[in-house]
């Protein structure tokens, strides 16, 4: 069977994109959209990524109108944490250590929840 080999983009309306693209490349790293095809798109590390469709009434994406969850995996996530909260970003932390890593939370400036994942 072919499969795919990856996530080739995450797509979602936004009501200012420019700013919201600003926010992530200034927080978390990540580029914008290239403008032209001479230049290049973000370049992921490659890692696990987990592709999970989550049950209609659950709580884990916050508000109940809330359809998507973009999750970041970061190399280290206290420094990750530090950096967010010295630019005023509220971050929740889960103090829990899971078998497959650690997560704290952060939302975008639209009110979308970005999980972060130390592995």
């Amino acid at each position: 069977m072919e499969r795919v080999t990856g996530i080739g983009g995450v797509f979602f309306r936004s009501k200012d994109p420019e700013r919201l693209a600003a926010w992530y490349e200034d927080h978390l790293g990540v580029t914008p959209v290239p403008l032209t095809y001479d230049e290049e798109a973000w370049q992921q590390q490659a890692g696990p990524t987990v592709f999970a469709a989550f049950a209609d009434e659950t709580e884990h994406f916050g508000r109940r109108q809330q359809q998507w969850m973009v999750n970041f995996r970061v190399r280290d996530l206290e420094a990750m944490v530090r950096q967010l909260r010295r630019a005023g970003i509220a971050v929740e932390v889960d103090e829990e250590v899971y078998p497959n890593g650690r997560f704290a939370r952060v939302y975008d400036p639209e009110g979308n929840p970005v999980e972060l994942w130390e592995p």
